[in-house]
Order: C-alpha cells, then sequence, then structure tokens
C-alpha cells in the first residue's frame, strides 16, 4: 500500500516488513548488475577490442567520465525524488524511470563501434542508474525505524555482492560482448518489477512542496562541514575506503593477465575471485548489521572492517600469485561485508535534514562516484610508472586505513 501523504520529515516507526526489504534489495541488486556487467568484464574487452595498444587509457577514460555522470546525477535525482508528487510516491517513478533509461544505455553498448559510442552509452547508463539509486537508497530513512537499518543495510550489502556476481556472470556466460550487455539490461528491468509492484512509498501532497528556486536547488548540495561536521567526516571516510575498493578491482582483469599470468582464461579468473569475495561478504554483512543494531554501536565496526581491508589490498601488492589472489579476495569480502552493512546504518544517523533525505545520500553517494572517476586517473601512472601492481595496491592498502580510522571523528553515533 501507498503511504498517505505526509510531511517528509515524519519518521517511520513501525518495520516495513520482510517482502518489502526482499523487494527493495532485488531493484538494488538489478541496478548493480547494470553497473558491475559491464565494469567488471565488458567494458574492459570492449577497449582491448577498439582499442588494443591503448585498452588501460581507453578504459580509465570511459570510466572515468562515466563516473564524473554519475557523481552529479545521484545527488540532483535524489533532490528531485524529494520533490517529486506522483500519486505512486516520492522514490518508485524514479526507480521505473532509472531502470529503464539504464537498460537503454546497456543496449547502446552492446551495439557500440567505437570508442566515442561506448562513452555515449556508459554515460546514459551511469545517468539512468544512479536515478534509480538514489531513489531507493532514500526509500530506506523514509520507510526503515533507525534501530533497524543495520539490518537492512546488511540486506543491501547482500544485493549489492551478487549484484557484482551475477553481473560478472552474465558477462561471462552470455556469449559475447553484445550479449552480455543485453543480459544485463533485462536483468536490471526484471529486478524492479516487484518493488514498482508494491507501491509502499512515501507520497508527498503538492501543498508540502516547497517552492522551487534553482538558486535554493544548486546551493542546497553544498553541506557545510562546519555546521554538520559528522556528516563530513563521515562523507570523507566513505570516500577513502570507496576509492581503496575502486582501485582494487577496476584493474583485477589487467592484473591477472600481466601481473599474475593467469594461466586460464583471465574472465573465469575474475568470476571466480569475484566468487570468492562475494562468498565471505555474504559471511558477515547481514550479522554484523543486525548486531551493530542490538548493540547500538558503528564506529567500532567500521574501524575493524577497515583494517581487515587493508590487509587484503597488501596481500594483492605482495604476493602476486593465483593462491595470493585468492587468499586476498576472501580477506577483502570479511571486512568489506561488515563495512557495506554498518557504514550504511552509520549514514542515515548522520543525514543533516529529514526533509532533503535523497539529496543528502545523493551528496553521499558522491563518496561512492568520485572514486571511480579518480581512480582510473591514480591507477593508470602508477601501474605504468610508478611501481607497477605493487605500488598500487599499497595505496589502495593506505587509503583504507585513513578511512578506518578517521571514522573515530564522528562523535553523535556510538
Amino acid at each position: 500500500m501507498t503511504a498517505g501523504p505526509k510531511a517528509a520529515a515524519a519518521e517511520e516507526t513501525a518495520p516495513p516488513g520482510g517482502r518489502w526489504v526482499s523487494a527493495l534489495s532485488l531493484a538494488n541488486l538489478g541496478v548493480w548488475v547494470g553497473w558491475f556487467g559491464p565494469l567488471q568484464l565488458l567494458l574492459a574487452r570492449q577497449a582491448e577490442q577498439l582499442a588494443p595498444d591503448h585498452k588501460a587509457s581507453t578504459l580509465a577514460l570511459v570510466t572515468g567520465l562515466g563516473a564524473a555522470v554519475s557523481m552529479v546525477a545521484n545527488p540532483v535525482f535524489g533532490a528531485l525524488s524529494d520533490r517529486t508528487t506522483a500519486r505512486a510516491g516520492r522514490r518508485i517513478p524514479w526507480v521505473i524511470a532509472g531502470v529503464t533509461g539504464g537498460a537503454a544505455g546497456l543496449v547502446v553498448l552492446g551495439l557500440a563501434q567505437s570508442i566515442a559510442v561506448v562513452i555515449a552509452g556508459w554515460c546514459l547508463v551511469q545517468l539512468a542508474l544512479n536515478a534509480a539509486f538514489a531513489a531507493l537508497t532514500a526509500a530506506v530513512p523514509d520507510q526503515v525505524p533507525a534501530r533497524q537499518r543495520g539490518l537492512v543495510g546488511g540486506w543491501l550489502g547482500v544485493s549489492q555482492v551478487i549484484g557484482i556476481l551475477v553481473g560478472t556472470a552474465l558477462a561471462t556466460v552470455a556469449g559475447g560482448i553484445t550479449a552480455g550487455y543485453l543480459a544485463c539490461a533485462a536483468f536490471s528491468v526484471l529486478a524492479a518489477v516487484p518493488y514498482a509492484l508494491m507501491r509502499r512509498d512515501s507520497v508527498l501532497a503538492p501543498a508540502a512542496r516547497p517552492v522551487f528556486r534553482w538558486r535554493g536547488f544548486l546551493t542546497g548540495f553544498w553541506i557545510d562541514p562546519r555546521r554538520h561536521p559528522d556528516f563530513g567526516w563521515a562523507w570523507l571516510t566513505r570516500f577513502l575506503m570507496n576509492l581503496s575498493y575502486s582501485i582494487s578491482t577496476m584493474y583485477l582483469l589487467y592484473y591477472l593477465t600481466d601481473a599474475v599470468h593467469y594461466r586460464g582464461d583471465a574472465d573465469t579468473g575474475v568470476l571466480i575471485l569475484t566468487a570468492l569475495n562475494a562468498l565471505t561478504l555474504l559471511s558477515t554483512v547481514v550479522i554484523s548489521g543486525i548486531r551493530s543494531d542490538r548493540s547500538g554501536r558503528r564506529k567500532s565496526y567500521v574501524i575493524r572492517s577497515g583494517l581487515v581491508i587493508a590487509a587484503a589490498t597488501l596481500l594483492l601488492a605482495v604476493w602476486q600469485t593465483w593462491t595470493g589472489a585468492v587468499v586476498a579476495s576472501l580477506v577483502l569480502g570479511l571486512g568489506f561485508g561488515v563495512y557495506t552493512a554498518v557504514d550504511f546504518a552509520l549514514l542515515t544517523d548522520v543525514l543533516p535534514t529529514a526533509e532533503d533525505r535523497g539529496r543528502d545520500l545523493g551528496v553521499i553517494n558522491i563518496a561512492n562516484a568520485l572514486p571511480q572517476v579518480l581512480a582510473p586517473v591514480i591507477a593508470a601512472p602508477v601501474v605504468t610508472h610508478l611501481g607497477g601492481y605493487t605500488a598500487l595496491y599499497a595505496l589502495a592498502g593506505a587509503l583504507a586505513l585513513a578511512g578506518s580510522l578517521l571514522v573515530r571523528r564522528i562523535r553523535s553515533v556510538p
């Protein structure tokens, strides 16, 4: 049922129910399939096919431009969903439009015969899927009481990891680049159907919508860290952790071929590592969210998870064998499972205002997108000129360590 009209600041006190959490998680899974089927394999293979002599720099260009679009799109669509007065609710229309547009972008990628078309298709995917992702993320503080957000964050973490795994699997087994893109597109759309049909959403009455002024809309994206220091520290820690993770995963295909000298099919190797990472992540993500809810503590979980992530990246730096990559993937999953669930709950606890949850979570999500812009810019020269993959993964470890320690600066969350 769609909730009745209410102010955006109203707090939900009743648990949303398992069916809604399942539908939300499935829709989120579909978004991650649309992102990571391309990011894990398909874009790298296209870059290799269309520009074999410049594959690393081409991949950096495509992913960097797409992430730049993502960095702008997420907070903008989040803010627009805050103001949406559709009868279906504030968030659902953007989920539907987002997955439809994302699927169209994936089809463009599947048919692309030039780098320019690849860039256009990937930017469309990032633009549209970020509309869906912003709406899905904002639905959590809309619908879930604070005491259960660790649990729901855990299930969103499960869907994220399974989405990465399914996306990688579809890209691997579909039977070619075009088929991989089409499979990811179909899955993303179908996964959002149950969430849309449930029609559980907060409705903003037209009279309650604030008057739109461009100046106020644009300046609202600047959240002064001096006035909201906990929000600022939460943003910075997420940025550092995601930059570490992006550096660790974006060049995994090339790491296997160029550093590990993997003897089998490198696509299959990436799939195996992704599956092992998912296995250990799934073993920690939900239980850590539940334990964080029960204890009321968030920061200690985030700190410990960051230390584990740093240890995993350092293994990739110093143990450049297939066995080392397997062990590192298992360790990385343990750390990132705890981090994914608990950090999301922590972020919802430091949002400045309830009226602008979509916008503020969109600003937080810049800390997810900006690392995708910076990771290839940082990684390409490091791999080529400044020490290769040893230096690259040592840098990733240092970033994760910094992120885990700076979370201690957050004061309002235990």
